[in-house]
């Protein structure tokens, strides 16, 4: 028994020594198998080389311009929710700064400040349908002028305006785009619209959202009711 096993011992490392002779050639000699098609036949094994990649100068630079051009549009979706909290937030506040107007034209002197110190804007303006005069501050509209303005029917028009000298006066060789937004006074019934100037031609255009300036003309319409206009 005790000899058996010293020969079997002595096999397996005989083996061993064999295998690593065996072995080193193949590292040395690599095609000797990848040549021999009958020997990888014998040993069960195929070529594969469709899923190699080739990780040349090439490819590393593909690789690299994706990364950078999903970095940038990383980089691109922060800043515009940073842009949309911040403009959010100041909306906010301007909706507090409305509210606490004292009168007509307070609230006309507020919306121009507004305007000019939470938007970068060059003013904003209430203007409204009457023939007897408006608060002091507001822009005086013949009827039927809201339409014109805006077009028939529609709550807001952002752009460009043929209206600029009518709604902002001295104001309106500043005002490059402008984004306006339709109110109706119930006390008495009255047609009219608030206006943004800007003196950026790109700060409004026809495929921009009025959410947020809507919101505040909703606001200043009902500001507006607790006095009424006459």
């Amino acid at each position: 028994m005790a000899e058996a096993g010293k020969k079997t011992k002595s096999a397996e490392a005989l083996l061993q020594k064999d295998w690593q002779v065996v072995s080193g050639f193949l590292r040395e000699h690599p095609d000797f198998i990848r040549n021999d098609d009958d020997l990888l036949a014998d040993l069960n094994l195929r070529l594969r080389t469709e899923n190699i990649v080739d990780f040349g100068p090439a490819a590393l630079a593909r690789l690299s311009q994706a990364k950078s051009a999903e970095e940038s549009a990383r980089i691109e979706l922060e800043q515009t929710a940073r842009s949309n909290f911040h403009a959010q937030a100041q909306c906010h506040a301007a909706v507090i700064d409305i509210l606490e107007s004292r009168n007509n034209s307070d609230l006309a002197r507020r919306l121009e400040e507004i305007a000019q110190l939470r938007f970068g804007l060059v003013t904003g303006v209430i203007a409204i349908e009457s023939e007897a005069g408006v608060p002091a501050g507001w822009r005086q509209l013949e009827e039927g002028m809201t339409d014109a303005i805006l077009g028939e029917g529609s709550l807001a028009r952002m752009g460009r305006t043929d209206y600029t000298e009518t709604l902002f006066w001295q104001q309106a060789e500043a005002v490059r785009s402008v984004a306006m937004l339709r109110i109706a006074l119930v006390n008495p019934a009255r047609q009219g619209l608030i206006a943004f100037g800007a003196s950026d031609a790109g700060a409004f255009s026809a495929d921009m959202g009025v959410e947020l300036i809507a919101f505040i003309a909703r606001v200043v319409e009902r500001t507006a009711e607790r006095w009424p206009v006459v």
